[in-house]
């Protein structure tokens, strides 16, 4: 019940094997999904005129075919969670909230494709795909829907995938295992970091406040400050969380502050999955002893992450989370007994270890037959489980785009995070939005 696609690199039709075992990255999700919770992002892409859905649905249809995994539901067998080709047919909806996934609703799918006026949204359950490979999903699905409707003809890249084209293994492995099988591991030791506290808003309820900024202003700043884009938010972030903390009257509180940063593993080893394969990298500073100026904060986090991302650093990480998954008394624990254990270790060793989440998908790279009709790109986390909220941001032609979403009801970290910006003579343009 539980086999593997075909394991070699030949070309694969759209017709896709039966089954296929989560990734090593995606246990946690269905694990860790309730009633009020489930780990869920949004990704939008506005065009310049309004949607025909008539045309969209048929480049749906063919882009699901073209990435199979996206044809597929979530099943639960005797020992592991998996993929299962479905029978449903993804069809266009209409606009609704970013919250609880329900798969049952989507016909068994792990996603659903909305369309509002001019824009094209995916909505997408943790345990599919990360934030690159639904990326991929949205601006193929978005790069057919333009060919069709205005005769287009499209440079194809690695972002943006020719639909007429067949899938591979590669597109649809898990490259944990592929890469990392075998290896010795050491898990990470962490400490509790701070959290935001504050009033939380009823469940399902998140809201989101989006900002856009010039992207050759914020290069600029980085180039002052001798760091990446990534660094600098995370630096800002650092900031207003040092603010944060000092306002807080709690005794008990935390005085270790840290923003978790995935990382897109891809690049690094060679591996183009639109599955997950991603890390992490959790950067920040304690303030136990004192506070940091800003140029302090940058510092530090340049160095943690330059440490941090070096192989020896980052693979004993990835490596244990494999050996441990492949060990032969995990294996054989039934699924009814791992759910549980697994859902209280990501208690045990998530969101407690962080202060708040940046992921950054970073530029687009969009092939230019598409730029006239593509407007405005957008990358949205869903409600936090632990934590009070998380950014997330992309950059696109020319513009920066960055969301901060939340589950309370104070809004001072993100003003502080925002005057920071302004601070360093960057100019935003806000809209505060709710997704519940």
């Amino acid at each position: 019940m539980q086999g593997n696609f075909a394991q070699n690199e030949k070309e694969m039709t759209a017709s896709i094997p039966a089954t296929l075992r989560l990734d090593n990255a995606a246990n946690i999700y269905p694990a860790s999904m309730s009633k009020h919770y489930s780990s869920l992002y949004r990704m939008k892409v506005t065009l310049a005129d309004s949607i025909d859905l008539i045309i969209l649905q048929e480049a749906l249809l063919a882009v699901s075919e073209r990435i199979p995994t996206f044809r597929c539901t979530l099943k639960a067998g005797a020992f592991w969670w998996y993929l299962k080709r479905c029978d449903a047919v993804p069809q266009v909806l209409p606009l609704k909230p970013l919250k609880r996934f329900s798969i049952q609703a989507q016909d068994g799918l792990l996603y659903r494709v909305s369309a509002k006026d001019n824009e094209i949204s995916l909505d997408v359950f943790h345990a599919l795909a990360d934030g690159n490979g639904a990326m991929c999903f949205l601006m193929t699905l978005a790069g057919e829907y333009i060919r069709r409707r205005y005769g287009v003809s499209i440079q194809y890249n690695h972002l943006v995938w020719d639909p007429k084209d067949s899938p591979s293994y590669a597109e649809v492995e898990d490259s944990f295992k592929t890469v990392f099988s075998g290896r010795h591991g050491q898990l990470e030791k962490n400490v509790d970091a701070y959290h935001i506290r504050g009033k939380v808003l009823p469940f399902g309820a998140v809201k989101d406040l989006r900002a856009v900024i010039s992207a050759d202003a914020v290069k600029a700043v980085c180039r002052d400050y001798g760091c990446t884009v990534t660094e600098l938010l995370t630096s800002a972030m650092l900031w207003a969380l040092q603010e944060e903390y000092r306002q807080d009257p709690s005794r008990r509180k935390r005085s270790v502050l840290k923003v978790s940063v995935p990382v897109n593993l891809r690049p690094i080893y060679g591996c183009r999955t639109v599955r997950n394969f991603s890390s992490y990298v959790n950067l920040g500073v304690d303030v136990k002893d004192g506070y940091y100026s800003f140029t302090q904060l940058v510092r530090a986090v340049k160095a943690q992450k330059a440490r941090d991302l070096q192989k020896d650093q980052l693979e004993p990480k990835i490596a244990a989370n494999v050996e441990l998954e492949e060990m032969l008394l995990v294996r054989l624990l039934p699924l009814k007994i791992k759910h549980p254990i697994i859902d209280i270790i990501n208690l045990l060793h998530g969101d407690r270890f962080v202060s708040q989440t940046l992921s950054n998908i970073g530029l687009l790279d969009v092939p230019q037959e598409m730029l006239p009709y593509v407007t405005d790109v957008d990358f949205i986390l869903g409600r936090q489980r632990g934590n009070s909220g998380a950014f997330s941001c992309l950059s696109y032609n020319g513009k920066l785009y960055l969301h901060m979403t939340r589950k309370v009801a104070c809004d001072s970290f993100e003003a502080t995070f925002l005057r920071q910006l302004s601070r360093l003579g960057l100019t935003v343009e806000t809209t505060l939005g709710n997704l519940a």
